[in-house]
């Protein structure tokens, strides 16, 4: 039987990455430094996936325009005092190998920007297993499909034969945009229920349950 996909692309922060109660206190920290209201875990997590301006806006509905470069820099500041002990989720890294090893396309499509994406690829050592990746540098932030047309066409890969892997509704809600299929991881940062309202294929509790599913299907 032929294998039903020929890309796979994932999100990185929340499904890749275990990295969304760093990213929650971090934006927690910069409302802070800024004097504005903290948001609290639910809706902080809930920008996780976006680019930082969509997050903004939601996160500090109130914040001007003018402030959103003040923001930003307090935002990165205080990722970048956490990152090195961020780690990849359990399964990560041999799971990857081996998709990649079926012969199938790897790709990203992250709400961070491309220096920071750069950055978590050359410290997990993983740059070389994906074939392509987009970040909001390049493209509109999710849900806008323009991520998963831009590495479907990159890599020429039909919109129907490529797979959406995140821990978010806006992952998913991409996917559902750009008619590409999806599944959802429930250890990130949305809630199951979320995940559930998209549709999607299946929903898996950790990444190795995601492999186990999806190994057998590419041969």
């Amino acid at each position: 039987m032929d294998k039903p996909f020929d890309l796979i692309v994932f999100d990185w922060d929340g499904t890749l990455m275990d990295s969304t109660a760093h990213i929650v206190h971090t934006i927690q920290a910069a409302c802070a430094d800024l004097g504005l209201p903290v948001p609290e875990r639910e809706r902080a997590s809930h920008v996780i996936g976006l680019g930082l301006i969509d997050a903004m806006r939601y996160v500090c509905p109130g914040l001007p325009p003018s402030r959103y470069e003040e923001m930003v820099h307090a935002y990165k500041h205080h990722y970048v005092l956490g990152t090195e002990t961020i780690e990849l989720f359990d399964g990560v890294r041999e799971g990857l190998a081996e998709l990649r090893a079926s012969g199938v396309f790897l790709a990203v499509a992250t709400g961070k920007g491309r220096p920071g994406l750069d950055d978590a690829l050359a410290r997990t050592g993983l740059t070389s297993l994906f074939d392509a990746t987009r970040t909001v540098n390049e493209c509109a932030s999710k849900p806008h499909p323009e991520m998963l047309l831009s590495l479907a066409d990159e890599l020429g890969v039909e919109n129907r034969r490529t797979l959406m892997v995140g821990d978010t509704s806006h992952d998913l809600n991409m996917a559902n945009n750009a008619g590409t299929r999806g599944v959802g991881v429930s250890y990130g940062a949305h809630p199951i229920d979320e995940l559930l309202a998209c549709n999607p294929l299946a929903i898996f509790d950790s990444f190795r349950s995601f492999h186990a599913w999806l190994q057998p299907q590419l041969g």
